[in-house]
């Protein structure tokens, strides 16, 4: 018999209708839901153990979103011809969902969960990403999974001027703010966007914008969860307790953690040390035959050393190694550092540092997208990598997982904003971050040395980049907050806010921010961005000392790259019958063209290992797209002779005739030792038939005209 499914709907502030419906599909996982949008569709399900694995003491949940090929009608690429491992573009929104949904699970829930998504369904008009936060939120709403939502998340464009909620991919593609944001009904949790150097009030417009719409989404999975009868979630119980031994610790431990936090010391290890010790020499004085439950101790010296270095913040304003609220760590940079890359640079603040490359390539080496929803190819890629020894840690070396695809792509869109546009970019660029040392905002160290990197290798980028992280310290009883600059690794795991902001000194290019606290007002939003700004552009005056602009001209050792744009109808002269001309070019100037049709226009990319092959390649494909001018001279070539004259090849591909009356002064009776076929001579193009087109060339006007003879009167 046919399932009974519920539904539910609600509308777009301009009208466009987003139905969830459950009951259907996959009825076996806790939770499932339908989500559709226009000819979008998304299938949600989650599934969570009912009992947590021994000695967890963490959520191990896990996001996958996938999009299926069918969906749009594709089948995918490569020799198996199937889905397989996620992309970076699946990875960046099970990322999104994870991060909206990751705050609302219980602190003492550590049931193995798994939430997956699949788009059964595509269509340009409702772009998935967006979606796919609100599906997995009903899903689990529609559960017993004990989930303190519902949330959902939309995309926010500023297009034209005026704000669009979920717009579509072409509007996406002109809007000067793409933002995307999850929120609750009280509370924005995560934005993560790009922006085209706008100010900070526009973005808070933004967000205000966004959390309008989202609010009608959590008011509908509200009334889902009420339809389905699951109001009330299944009970647990998976950490175990001693409230005796936590006071204990707290009146033994607070005050030297405090002590401890109170030293400001810079160093990470020395800090760790510090804070380590108490609990070691706590654990050291136990007998040997302790019933203590060492765990719980540990668990609970952890909530003490938090505690302390909070309250360290918000009763002295001072941070854990010794700066105050908006100090900004030593900052030192250095460009060139590599000899043989096409740029490079390393930039530290504080303890974190990075190494970054940029290389230059050709349209060849271009990356190509082969997505469901999105393909083609892109001119700009950067690599984030963050191996075990920047912690200090070993770690095996295995690929970048999810956090190293998230960085990447935030400096990513951080530093594209500044690029010169694809028409006037002949090369590919490849920018490769490497952290050698990481205490702290290692993906805003990214984009400072990728910034100077792109300098340093002559990119004729608009400006410099800079990016800061933000943090927050708050306590809801005294109402008691502290916005802090340039957070450590500490400061991110005991704080409430990690908020990255890069821009130029014009305004914002790219943000990710994670919310950890509820409550956060605009104006407290407003307050961290600009004290975000301030310290972003001190960073900025940093990097200038050491590079203020890109460099005049490319390194010796990078590829040059020229772009000429040509008439369409000229494409065909240029590539020859069966390649036979552009081959030609590229075998005589050892030169690599590609040839591209863009628009209404033709896109020519030379690519030279030096100078005098670009001008040589330059030369060949100016001459034959050139539009031959009457009275201009030229330089031919005799191609064959004829008894009225000669066929001369005075630019590439186009031959004139040069009459025999129009070689000399004189008269001559044939073409017999006159001119040679190869021979090189100068004419002059004198007329353009309108008719056929045909050119008419002379050579006898570019030579002195005899004088007449004489004549003796009679």
């Amino acid at each position: 018999m046919k399932p009974t499914a519920i539904t539910k709907t609600c509308k777009l502030p301009d009208g466009r209708e987003i139905t969830i419906e459950t009951g259907k599909l996959a009825r076996q996982a806790d939770g499932s839901v339908v989500l559709k949008m226009g000819n979008t569709m998304l299938l949600a399900t989650v599934v969570s153990a009912q009992e947590a694995k021994e000695g967890t003491d963490f959520l191990p949940l896990s996001v996958d979103y996938q999009e299926k090929f069918a969906s749009t009608g594709k089948i995918p690429g490569g020799f198996l011809k199937r889905e397989s491992k996620l992309s970076d573009y699946e990875v960046l929104i099970s990322r999104l969902v994870d991060r909206c949904i990751r705050p609302l699970f219980p602190s003492d829930y550590h049931a193995d969960t798994q939430v997956m998504l699949y788009l059964l369904s595509g269509d340009e008009n409702a772009l998935p990403d967006a979606l796919a936060a609100f599906a997995a939120s009903a899903a689990l709403s529609v559960s017993d999974i004990p989930f303190q939502g519902p949330i959902s998340e939309v995309r926010v464009a500023r297009v034209e001027g005026k704000f669009v909620v979920n717009p579509t991919m072409e509007q996406k593609k002109i809007a000067d703010i793409d933002l995307m944001v999850g929120a609750s009904i009280e509370n924005i949790l995560m934005v993560e966007g790009e922006m085209k150097e706008v100010s900070e009030d526009d973005m808070l417009e933004a967000l205000k914008v966004a959390h309008e719409a989202i609010k009608d989404q959590c008011r509908l999975q509200i009334e889902l969860t009420e339809a389905v009868g699951k109001t009330v979630k299944r009970t647990y119980s998976h950490e175990d307790s001693d409230e005796n031994l936590r006071q204990e610790l707290w009146k033994l431990m607070y005050d030297k953690a405090y002590a401890a936090a109170r030293k400001l010391i810079a160093n990470k290890s020395e800090r760790s040390e510090a804070f380590s010790s108490i609990l070691d020499e706590y654990l050291d004085a136990l007998p040997e035959d302790t019933t203590v439950n060492k765990l719980l101790v540990k668990q609970y010296y952890k909530e003490i050393q938090k505690k302390a270095a909070r309250d360290l913040v918000l009763n002295e304003g001072v941070r854990l190694d010794g700066r105050k609220t908006k100090e900004i760590r030593e900052i030192w940079s250095e460009v060139d550092y590599l000899p043989s890359p096409h740029g490079s640079a390393v930039f530290t603040r504080g303890e974190t540092q990075s190494l970054t490359t940029v290389t230059l390539g050709t349209k060849l080496d271009e990356q190509m997208i082969d997505g469901a929803m999105i393909e083609g190819s892109s001119k700009f890629i950067l690599h984030y990598n963050f191996p075990g020894f920047s912690t200090g840690e070993v770690k095996p070396n295995r690929g970048p997982g999810r956090r190293e695809v998230g960085h990447g792509n935030l400096a990513f869109r951080a530093l594209k904003q500044v690029l010169p546009p694809e028409e006037k970019n002949p090369y590919t660029i490849r920018i490769v971050s490497d952290i050698l040392e990481s205490n702290g905002s290692s993906s805003m160290a990214t984009v400072c040395a990728g910034s100077l990197a792109l300098m340093d290798a002559g990119v004729p980028v608009r400006s410099s980049v800079s990016g800061i992280a933000m943090g927050m310290i708050s306590d809801a009883a005294t109402g008691k907050y502290a916005i802090l600059s340039d957070i450590l690794g500490d400061e991110d795991h005991l704080g409430d806010m990690d908020f990255k902001v890069t821009g130029t000194e014009k305004g914002i290019t790219a943000c990710q921010m994670d919310l950890k606290v509820d409550g956060l007002t605009y104006e407290t939003m407003r307050e961290a961005l600009l004290q975000a700004k301030e310290g972003r552009l001190h960073i900025l005056n940093e990097m200038k000392k050491t590079i203020s602009q890109p460099r005049p001209d490319l390194k010796p050792q990078t590829p040059r790259a020229e772009t000429v744009i040509i008439e369409k109808d000229m494409i065909g002269a240029v590539i020859g019958p069966g390649g036979k001309v552009v081959q030609d070019i590229q075998n005589t100037t050892g030169a690599t063209v590609v040839i591209e049709e863009v628009g209404n226009k033709g896109v020519v990319n030379v690519f030279a290992s030096n100078k005098d092959v670009m001008e040589a390649a330059l030369r060949r494909i100016k001459g034959i797209v050139a539009i031959p001018e009457v009275g201009e001279v030229y330089d031919g070539k005799v191609k064959s002779i004829m008894p009225f004259g000669a066929f001369v090849e005075f630019m590439p591909g186009k031959d004139g005739l040069l009459h025999i009356s129009e070689i000399k002064w004189e008269r001559l009776e044939n073409m017999e030792g006159v001119l040679e076929v190869g021979e090189e001579v100068k004419v002059k193009l004198i007329e353009v038939d309108k008719k056929t087109g045909k050119y008419r060339l002379s050579r006898k006007v570019l030579l002195p005209r005899p004088p007449r003879p004489e004549t003796t009167p009679a």
